[in-house]
């Protein structure tokens, strides 16, 4: 295992940058999950850490190294992909053991650490057989088992559910962070889906533009979003926001309504806001947000009532079954306790 330091680190392709001067610390044996839009350099950022792709600027360090000019092969991490990337014409067993084989290990060795990973991906029945005969959850334990036998300082994870299912990409979430907990192995993982983000991480980098907006454990995220962007970004369904301007101890949107400030925060008289407030933090009340119910979503645990106010489209989460039909009436009043404020001109939280 090992820390990984990543200091100032640039990425450009000729006069265009796409990663501005990275700073991340990640702790020996933490669970890392990047996460952020198509394009934010998430997986630019974790193919430098791999040597996949060389650096403009900056340093990257795994333990007490700067691997900067050094090749994979010398960087001691292993890197598991989207697609698998599996020899056809091998089998299981011998997909996993070939890292160990290209470095000269005896095959009696060989074998031990194949059985060893197999039997912690439940891959032992399968050692005979070739990747066209297995399941995609099948193939990509076997890319994890190809990962393990090399006893790496750092797993890295690009996307590695993306090719799967719903449900199997739920089953082997749980498997790769019950693996992470056996192992205890310094892990980044790649992802944009903010829910695998926030099951499997124990620390989250929310990135945007080439640039980190956000570093902290899910639920901090979650609760204290530093600005706009990670407020919007983290969280099924998202949070409501809406601008509005502080008057008179609450905050009047655009359409007139008026809505309660969080308790004890200081905000100036007619300062412009950005107004959040979490679906599951919204419930029916006399005062808030006044419209007509224009979809609601039953999901079985939970229902999803979409109010359309003033142009604007406002979420509600109800665990308790209601009977809400399109055309109603509604007003959505939110729970002071729980409301986010941010500047509307930097998007930064207040308070």
């Amino acid at each position: 295992m090992a820390v990984v330091t990543v200091r100032a680190l640039k990425k450009a392709y000729g006069a265009v940058d796409v990663v501005h001067g990275i700073d991340l610390d990640i702790a020996d044996g933490e669970f890392v999950v990047l996460v952020g839009p198509s394009g934010c350099g998430k997986s630019t950022l974790l193919r430098m850490i791999a040597g996949l792709e060389e650096i403009t600027s900056g340093d990257i360090r795994i333990g007490e190294r700067r691997v900067n000019n050094l090749p994979p092969s010398e960087r001691d991490i292993a890197m598991v992909f989207q697609n698998y990337a599996l020899y056809p014409h091998k089998t299981v067993g011998a997909n996993m053991g070939f890292p160990l084989k290209m470095r000269g290990m005896e095959k009696a060795a060989i074998a031990e650490k194949v059985k060893r990973a197999a039997e912690i991906l439940g891959l032992t029945n399968y050692l005979d057989r070739y990747p066209r005969a297995l399941s995609g959850g099948q193939r990509q334990r076997v890319a994890m088992g190809r990962a393990i036998v090399r006893d790496p300082q750092v797993f890295l994870f690009d996307e590695p559910l993306s090719n799967l299912d719903a449900k199997l990409r739920v089953q082997m979430r749980t498997e790769i962070r019950e693996l992470h907990q056996r192992l205890k192995t310094t892990t980044v993982y790649v992802t944009h889906d903010q829910i695998e983000a926030m099951t499997m991480a124990d620390k989250i980098v929310v990135m945007q533009g080439g640039r980190i907006e956000q570093v902290g454990a899910p639920l901090e995220l979650y609760d204290r979003p530093e600005n706009t962007f990670v407020a919007g970004f983290i969280g099924s369904p998202a949070m409501n926001m809406a601008p509005g301007v502080v008057k008179g101890g609450a905050v009047v949107l655009e359409d007139g309504g008026r809505l309660p400030l969080p308790p004890g925060l200081s905000v100036a008289e007619g300062q412009e806001v950005t107004y959040g407030i979490r679906p599951e933090h919204l419930s029916v009340g006399p005062q808030g947000i006044a419209g007509t119910v224009a979809v609601v979503e039953p999901t079985g645990s939970e229902t999803h009532v979409v109010l359309r106010s003033g142009g604007r489209d406002v979420v509600a989460m109800f665990r308790d079954r209601v009977s809400f039909r399109p055309g109603d009436s509604l007003t959505f009043a939110p729970d002071a306790e729980k409301v986010h404020l941010f500047d509307r001109a930097s998007g930064a939280r207040l308070g």
